[in-house]
């Protein structure tokens, strides 16, 4: 079916650049909205109707004759119509729709993919501080991250994963004096543990019997060894910090996940990022002294209001490091970037923007892109569950895995926009039934897996099959489901939409579980047999193919 596409597209090109030069490059279809309506629609004529003073339908009627006309619509249309104001319908001969099983099967794990074009991404994201376990908004952000990084790769992009975070000020030295007030035996309830300004986690507990073993602890981008002096408070900070690191790692690789890169905020003081930027910032033009603080004018950048970089008692708010930060990964070479943040963090936005704007180092408008999430809530026995022994105030990505399984952690935390309010029900995420969209997907993997078990032929032989057979209503609607794939994926990546894969696999495998209660795979006749196994196999491999851009598995038992 791609093929036809591809040709009808040409086709269809040549006839509007013949109508109007310079429209051919406009040349699209698209699936129509109302399912069985027709297998391509075009909406050439209305897009040209004005500019060429036309009637819309009597422009659509030209084009159906000239596209009628083509070898391209002899080949693969059995029949055109004009629909509405000036919708071109076409639908397709059965050989169109069939073409994409050997499309398939022949291109396997590589179905949908695209080759390299030459540009660098980065995606940054989780970035978690380490002074806890890893929150739910972390996981979502590691799920929505991930897929987005599998996604950008399988249309070409050269992907890096960055995890940014600050090891050192309030929060760490909170988190040191947390651990410092356990090693000297004062706990949460002792008369002496603070009200605030303190981590009542159970972790922190763990940290400090590890200190006193003299441990040695080794994270992914750092280790570091206890020293046991409980009077120490920095070694008891650097030892804090790799031992939630190392702990965050082990979040990670329960979620199938590995960072190319771990950046510090830390170091973008010490080497000096900070004040060149702020030198940058100032050399431009576009600050100003008032009140004893240094503003940047982000107003002539679409700013609600001007921001201060400098506060009046000193030290840099913290938008300022963000925009360094974010200098750095243009000078990195990385020509489009991908931050996801918690929707907090909205107001950040315009900010960074418009100090990398200011900056003058030649960064375009809109850069960077951004994903904003929504939290998160947890349903587990029909109640919200809230808090976590081992975080003392939060449910962690950890707890999830553990409750659930990572796969259907990944796929459920995908399964809405990113930016639209979830709860996660973990009754449904370990139920073995329809309702639950991970178990339905992997189940339609499993159950044609077995298929081909049962058959015990050689799948690489169905790439050139006859799909002559293949003529019911239901097998020609699971085709058509097949071939939405490769632009389903162009599209997710066009919008940044990870959601888009879920919603495709779960209507494949609703087709699939369609035509498999339709037609008897394993029949006696064997051209039938084998054409439908073709079919079927072809299935296993986008579901495969889409739940691997997901993170998730496929097996093939169940």
């Amino acid at each position: 079916m791609l093929i036809a596409i591809e040709e009808l597209t040409q086709a269809l090109s040549g006839v509007l650049e013949s109508l109007s030069p310079g429209a051919g490059a406009k040349a699209a279809f698209e699936s129509p909205k109302q399912a069985g309506l027709a297998d391509l629609a075009s909406t050439a004529a209305m897009q040209l109707a004005k500019p060429l003073k036309l009637n819309p339908r009597v422009l659509g009627q030209s084009i159906m004759d000239a596209l009628a006309a083509t070898p391209a619509a002899t080949r693969w249309v059995a029949g055109m119509e004009l629909a509405g104001p000036g919708f071109l319908n076409l639908h397709l001969r059965p050989e169109a729709k069939h073409s994409i099983v050997g499309d398939v099967l022949r291109n396997g794990a590589c179905f949908g993919q695209k080759p390299s074009n030459g540009q660098r991404l980065m995606v940054e994201f989780v970035s978690a501080n380490p002074t806890g376990p890893l929150h739910l908004g972390h996981a979502r952000q590691a799920a929505l991250g991930d897929a987005l990084c599998k996604l950008f790769s399988s249309q070409g992009w050269q992907v890096w994963r960055e995890f940014y975070y600050n090891d050192a000020g309030a929060q760490i030295q909170n988190l040191a004096d947390s651990v410092q007030l356990r090693l000297r035996g004062i706990r949460p309830k002792h008369p002496q543990w603070p009200e605030a300004g303190v981590y009542n986690g159970e972790y922190v507990e763990d940290i400090a019997q590890a200190f006193l073993a003299k441990a040695t602890i080794i994270a992914d981008d750092r280790s570091f060894t206890a020293n046991g002096d409980v009077t120490d408070i920095a070694n008891i900070s650097a030892f804090a910090v790799a031992y939630l690191r190392r702990e965050q790692d082990l979040d990670l690789q329960a979620f199938a996940l590995k960072f190319d890169n771990y950046y510090l905020e830390s170091s973008l003081y010490s080497d000096g990022r900070v004040d060149r930027t702020v030198q940058q910032l100032v050399a431009s033009g576009k600050t100003f002294e008032e009140g004893g603080a240094l503003w940047l004018r982000s107003t002539d950048f679409g700013d609600d209001k001007d921001r201060v970089m400098r506060k009046k008692e000193g030290g840099y708010t913290y938008f300022v490091p963000d925009v360094a930060y974010h200098i750095a990964k243009w000078e990195r070479g990385f020509t489009k970037v991908i931050n996801i943040q918690g929707t907090d963090h909205h107001g950040t936005i315009a900010r960074v923007r418009a100090g990398l704007q200011a900056a003058g180092v030649g960064i375009p408008q809109g850069y960077p892109d951004y994903v904003l999430h929504t939290m998160v809530r947890v349903l587990k026995n029909g109640e919200e569950v809230k808090l976590s022994k081992r975080s003392g105030d939060y449910v962690t990505l950890r707890d999830l895995i553990d409750w659930t399984s990572k796969d259907a952690v990944r796929f459920f935390l995908l399964s809405r926009k990113a930016d639209t309010e979830y709860t996660f029900d973990v009754d449904l995420a370990v139920s073995k039934s329809n309702e639950n969209p991970v178990y339905y997907v992997q189940y339609a993997h499993a159950r044609i897996s077995k298929l081909l078990r049962d058959w015990a032929g050689d799948v690489s032989s169905l790439a050139n099959v006859s799909l002559q057979p293949l003529q019911s209503p239901q097998a020609l609607a699971l085709l058509a489901t097949l071939s939405k794939y490769p632009a389903m994926l162009a599209n997710a990546v066009a919008d940044l939409a990870t959601h888009d894969v879920g919603f495709y696999l779960r209507e494949l495998a609703s087709s699939y579980h369609s035509y498999y209660d339709a037609e008897r795979i394993l029949v006696d006749d064997e051209p039938v047999k084998l054409a439908r196994l073709a079919l079927v196999a072809a299935v296993a491999q986008v579901l495969r193919n889409g739940l691997e851009v997901l993170g998730v598995s496929a097996p093939e038992q169940m």
